[in-house]
């Protein structure tokens, strides 16, 4: 008679058990979601803003853009400019003679490996003419190299080249295009010497 009363409390022990650790598990996994995540809380935010990047002590580059939003928190911090960004490279550290200018609609900025990953109607403009369009574009200030993993247009002396797969150093002196479609050769317009001494 006792093993059987043993038995009932121990058949009905179990399940009200069992129902309590469920509860528990289910209101603990409930929670979670709404902790944040430390990679999802801002740390910066700014707008209108213009920022001067000094490398060894030179001033290098300046960006501008109308709106700035940081994660540092993460395993990997990164600032993000949802509404678009300029960036000035200069010749000298006057801050007077543009190099290159990079605009697009949008860029991310990894400061840990000094990546910028632009998007968007992306455009750079070298103070010698030559030019790149593509919609998106990677620039690693570390290394100082440039490229792109889409379609791209390029314009430099020769002439127009179109093609995937753009890589380049900063200044455009070495280039070239992993896959090229197409390429325009232009020749510069030869004076005529009798034009010339009339």
């Amino acid at each position: 008679m006792m093993r059987s009363i043993a038995a009932g409390y121990i058949r009905v022990a179990l399940p009200v058990l069992g129902s309590a650790i469920l509860l528990f598990s289910c209101a603990e996994r409930e929670a979670a979601p709404d902790r944040p995540a430390d990679e999802a809380v801002m740390t910066e935010y700014s707008e209108r803003l213009s920022v001067v990047v000094s490398q060894n002590g030179r001033r290098s580059y300046r960006f501008e853009a109308p709106l700035l939003e940081g994660y540092t928190l993460g395993g990997e911090p990164y600032r993000e400019f949802r509404r678009g960004v300029e960036v000035f490279t200069y010749l000298d550290d006057s801050l007077s003679t543009v190099d290159a200018t990079l605009r697009a609609n949008y860029a991310i900025f990894y400061p840990d490996r000094q990546l910028w990953e632009a998007r968007g109607d992306v455009a750079v403009e070298k103070h010698d003419g030559k030019r790149l369009y593509t919609q998106q574009l990677f620039w690693n200030a570390r290394t100082r190299k440039i490229y792109s993993n889409v379609d791209s247009k390029f314009v430099h002396p020769r002439g127009v080249s179109y093609g995937e797969g753009f890589e380049a150093d900063e200044d455009f002196k070495d280039w070239r295009f992993r896959r090229q479609r197409s390429r325009l050769e232009v020749e510069a317009p030869r004076r005529d010497s009798t034009a010339a001494r009339n």
